[in-house]
């Protein structure tokens, strides 16, 4: 039985970002990368799982959008009601993905191909290479160890719900944990249980789960979309700022939230001008210091003279429930607070969770790459670029 069944069994992200790629730049070219980024911590070697991971690919590419899934797609007031009609027609092409093992012995996945199909395997690759591996190790104790740390995180979230009463702003949190879920079916049973304590549970990034159980889709952009426009006919300086007002032409307001590390948080916010930030309901921060990188943003509204409690900041770099309350006590009287917590609630069975990622490292021929504020996030395939948009934006290079 194939793991992924439907086309929505993904985030939502990848239908905004879509949407835009389609509308505004539907011939550019990509090229996405796999990577293990804790090879040292994993039970046995990824490689072992080709053969499922090639099987797993083929029946990937026999889906389709159902009538149903289009429908429901239509619903959603930020999709355009010509991206259904291209959705309708679309299905993943096999001859684009290439899962080999590389010349060090290591499992190799590359996506190569026109981005309007290449951005959409990344979270279904990553969820199957997910399921497949954990799949040879001990479910039962697994689940068991799962079963019971969820039942721990509803009575803290019950507690949280209590103390929240305290305070103007809610203490909202959703479930981001696609990519890196135990199990479709783990991740079904987290939603369903969070649903339990519906004043904090704000929705899930996963499409599917959020059409089943009638919760919000939650999602804007990735890395992704703002990298493409590294190698996109724009001046590399102003490729941010290229990127945001794309966006924004496509949205007219909705879908408001702005990632901030692409090439880190200065920056960014050197680009962020008075126009975004009024355009913009919020950010968010996915690498480097929470705190320090939430003071960056509550200094910066103030000198643009905005209150920053008009603002919505969201938290999504490897967050547990407790680390997000601790920011949440933190920034509750300054901004609107969201977070999204992945691994944490989809994959903490009691063994140690894969850190893996498929991202873009070339567009249109040309190398991307992402300067993160957490210095093993930075990601490319050309060292030579790298220096380059170091030296564009002014960054320096950090140890880790």
């Amino acid at each position: 039985m194939a793991i992924i069944k439907s086309l929505l069994d993904t985030d939502l992200y990848k239908f905004t970002m879509l949407q835009v790629v389609l509308h505004k730049f539907p011939q550019t070219h990509s090229v996405y990368a796999f990577r293990c980024r804790n090879l040292e911590d994993t039970a046995y070697p990824l490689s072992t799982l080709l053969d499922e991971v090639n099987s797993e690919l083929d029946a990937l590419c026999e889906l389709r959008f159902t009538a149903d899934e289009l429908q429901y797609l239509r619903g959603l007031r930020f999709i355009k009601s010509d991206f259904v009609d291209y959705l309708e027609l679309f299905q993943l092409k096999r001859r684009f993905i290439k899962a080999t093992i590389d010349a060090e012995g290591r499992l190799d996945i590359r996506i190569e191909g026109p981005m309007i199909q290449a951005m959409m395997f990344e979270i279904f690759v990553l969820a199957i290479v997910n399921e497949l591996y954990f799949s040879h190790l001990d479910q039962q104790s697994a689940w068991q160890v799962g079963e019971q740390r969820l039942n721990d995180k509803l009575l803290l979230l019950q507690d949280y719900r209590r103390q929240m009463a305290a305070y103007d702003v809610p203490f909202l949190v959703s479930d981001f944990g696609t990519r890196r879920r135990y199990s479709v079916a783990w991740q079904e049973q987290v939603i369903e249980r969070l649903m339990a304590v519906p004043e904090i549970f704000r929705g899930t990034s996963n499409v599917y789960f959020a059409k089943q159980f009638g919760i919000t889709p939650i999602g804007t952009m990735a890395h992704e979309f703002l990298q493409a426009f590294q190698a996109l006919d724009v001046r590399l300086r102003n490729f941010q700022k290229a990127a945001l007002e794309a966006w924004v032409q496509e949205y007219r307001g909705d879908l408001g939230i702005a990632l901030t590390d692409v090439v880190g948080m200065d920056a960014f916010l050197r680009d962020f001008d008075l126009y975004f930030a009024k355009l913009f309901d919020g950010l968010r921060h996915d690498s480097g210091d929470p705190y320090e990188w939430g003071e960056k943003a509550y200094a910066h509204y103030q000198q643009l003279k905005i209150n920053p409690k008009t603002k919505m900041l969201n938290f999504s770099d490897g967050l547990t429930l407790q680390k997000a309350w601790a920011l949440y006590l933190h920034f509750n009287d300054r901004f609107q607070l969201g977070f999204g917590i992945g691994t944490h609630l989809t994959n903490d069975m009691g063994q140690t969770p894969l850190n893996i990622v498929l991202k873009l490292v070339e567009c249109n021929g040309q190398s991307v790459a992402k300067i993160s504020d957490s210095p093993g996030k930075t990601m490319t395939d050309n060292d030579t670029f790298l220096a380059y948009l170091r030296q564009v934006f002014d960054i320096a290079e950090r140890k880790p």
